[in-house]
């Protein structure tokens, strides 16, 4: 697979930037989490292309968009309908991981029309984070090797949001923006996820501190037409397995109607 295409929106004097990776297939929206960008889906990119296209953008306040305003679950779905109306995707699937499962589903409640599916990676109906993560985290370093020793076991996760500054290294996105959005991302929203009826997959981390087995099994039980897959991860269930994540969406997206 080519090299992804990086375009961009000027939503109001904002920036959003976006990946398309290309191909001729079917149109998949990809909407990661909380401190990372639209690259971390380029490996399931490749494993789905050509039959989907995916197009990841980095959310606001992450990766090259913009920090916004707000941080509002209004906001960030309001950002994936333009980028949507943008690109001419009249119907998607929407892939989310964490933050961005919860979009995914409230941009399905939202607009029901626009969403063909959904795909939900690690993240429940319910959601109550703590921020100490977010307000813990290192700002800079001197060096990049200096970044990854002093964020400690989480520096794998984050090495797409390290960015060169000149005379330091430090990360793409301000944890004061993330404590914001976390904050708003917090409570109840089984409302959207029971108001839309598209097919849906639940991939749940049999090792996650995000979403408990209970929980999710719950979702699954709830919502109709819902299937749900646990795999021997953590909370990100796309690092930490990317073959095993990659097989269960093609699997999922193979029983789509055409």
């Amino acid at each position: 697979m080519t090299e992804p295409v990086v375009g961009a929106l000027d939503l109001g004097g904002r920036r959003l930037v976006y990946r398309d990776f290309g191909g001729p297939g079917r149109w998949l929206l990809a909407l990661h989490g909380h401190f990372a960008e639209g690259r971390a889906f380029a490996p399931l990119a490749a494993a789905l292309s050509p039959r989907w296209r995916v197009i990841a953008p980095d959310q606001r306040g992450h990766g090259d968009s913009d920090i916004a305003g707000d941080y509002s679950r209004a906001g960030y779905v309001a950002d994936a309908l333009t980028l949507l109306d943008y690109l001419g995707v009249r119907e998607a699937v929407a892939l989310g991981h964490s933050l961005g499962g919860v979009n995914a589903y409230q941009l399905a409640a939202a607009h029901p029309d626009r969403v063909a599916a959904l795909i939900v990676e690690d993240i429940g109906a319910s959601v109550d984070v703590d921020t100490a993560f977010a307000a813990a985290l290192v700002r800079t370093a001197p060096t990049r090797e200096a970044l990854y020793s002093a964020l400690g076991g989480s520096a794998r996760y984050l090495t797409d949001a390290f960015r060169d500054r000149g005379d330091h290294w430090g990360l793409a996105f301000d944890p004061n923006d993330m404590i914001v959005s976390q904050r708003a991302l917090n409570g109840d929203h089984w409302n959207d996820w029971l108001a839309s009826n598209c097919p849906a997959l639940l991939i749940h981390g049999a090792r996650s501190n995000e979403l408990a087995a209970e929980h999710a099994a719950v979702m699954a039980a709830k919502r109709p037409n819902t299937e749900l897959v646990t795999l021997d991860t953590g909370h990100v269930v796309h690092a930490d397995a990317p073959d095993a994540f990659a097989a269960t969406v093609r699997r999922f997206l193979d029983k789509l109607p055409s």
